[in-house]
């Protein structure tokens, strides 16, 4: 989808907020832990070249996780230079590109390395992290001995096991027995290694937040540094985080309708009275969803109810009073005294406030503000 510059709607990212996350965080970690940012999705929708560049930059960080080989070569493209490790499963063209561009992947079963031989592909250079699955259920191994096995297999054939890495599945939730049991069976697979691999990492943003005790070697940081909490409103961030995005426009068409009129499609909303409509050029084709009808965006510090159902390109609002063409409108940020949070939006759409980042399109140009 192409970026629409010239449309009074963006995403506005503080790159300073993103640095100032990471530090806090890593205030409260051994001073010895390397700090990877998770930059996939397009760094959860906040642009993973400009949030990867502005990092590496300013030197807040080892290196960077992606989901896949082709969110790695943007970054190589873009001239990143640190450490990048690809979470997910590769497919097997993924290898010499993994290799040439100094990307390391993950290995998650033997079934994997079957093919890799019956294609019968050199892996003489390639880094790779092994992954373990110790309740999260998805991709990983379950043993020590299929790792074990995996580990002989990839050292024989001249690839580097960097690393070794498991994934919690409720770090971000009260009740810890999952939590504890997750852990355990990672502790137990460790120990029945004969020899580990030099990184063992654990810790996602959850994690690092609310159980810096279990720290290992590295922490993969994600949501968190993006200024959101992991748990939307469950668990209490335990230090000062800063909101790295808010979403923002403009009153494009401003109206006085009689009582008893209709708005939008459906007819589903009708004035009680005579109101003020106005119009913002966002919709869900730039990720803000049907479902955002009844929730508020803010409007010279004000709330104004979204009216009327959401369309592809235009949201209408209810105004207190008139205003003119070009009033700043924010559905994600502050106005005033007043604010809007991506997890408030997520409470609205029954979700989570990584989602809501992540939905917002291509079409939505992404602004970028520092200090520098």
């Amino acid at each position: 989808m192409k970026a629409s510059p010239h449309r009074p709607t963006r995403a506005v990212v503080d790159l300073t907020a993103i640095a100032f996350n990471i530090k806090q965080i890593a205030a409260h970690l051994p001073q010895e832990t390397k700090k990877w940012a998770v930059v996939k999705a397009d760094a959860y929708g906040h642009g993973a070249v400009a949030v990867s560049s502005y990092l590496e930059t300013e030197e807040v960080v080892d290196g960077f996780c992606v989901s896949n080989i082709d969110e790695a070569l943007e970054l190589r493209a873009a001239g990143l230079k640190k450490k990048i490790l690809v979470l997910g499963v590769s497919d097997l063209t993924a290898l010499d590109l993994a290799r040439t561009h100094q990307v390391c992947l993950t290995v998650a079963s033997l079934d994997w390395l079957d093919l890799l031989e019956e294609a019968g592909l050199d892996v003489t250079g390639l880094v790779c992290h092994i992954k373990v699955d110790s309740g999260m259920g998805r991709i990983g191994f379950r043993d020590s001995k299929s790792v074990q096995r995996a580990i002989e297999r990839l050292e024989a054939a001249g690839a580097q096991v960097e690393g070794i890495f498991t994934h919690f599945a409720t770090a971000d939730e009260p009740d810890q027995e999952k939590f504890e049991e997750q852990l355990a069976n990672f502790q137990a697979l460790l120990a029945a290694l004969p020899q580990k691999p030099a990184l063992i990492h654990a810790s996602n943003s959850a994690t690092s937040l609310w159980h810096a005790e279990t720290v290992m070697q590295a922490v993969r940081l994600g949501d968190i540094i993006y200024g959101l909490n992991p748990s939307g409103d469950v668990l209490d961030l335990p230090y000062e985080i800063k909101p790295a995005l808010s979403l923002e426009s403009q009153l494009v068409h401003v109206k006085k309708l009689p009582e008893n009129s209709s708005v939008g499609y459906g007819a589903s909303y009708v004035t009680s009275q005579e109101e003020y409509i106005g119009t913002l050029p966002i919709g869900y084709a730039d990720g803000w969803t049907r479902d955002m009808q009844g929730f508020s965006v803010l409007v010279d510090g004000q709330f104004c109810p979204i009216v009327g159902r959401v369309s592809m390109d235009q949201t209408t609002i209810r105004l207190p009073k008139a205003y003119p063409l070009g009033t700043p409108v924010i559905l994600i940020g502050s106005s005033g005294q007043a604010e809007i949070t991506a997890s408030q939006v997520a409470q609205q759409r029954a979700t989570i406030n990584y989602e809501v980042v992540c939905l917002l399109s291509d079409r939505v140009p992404r602004v970028y503000r520092s200090d520098d």
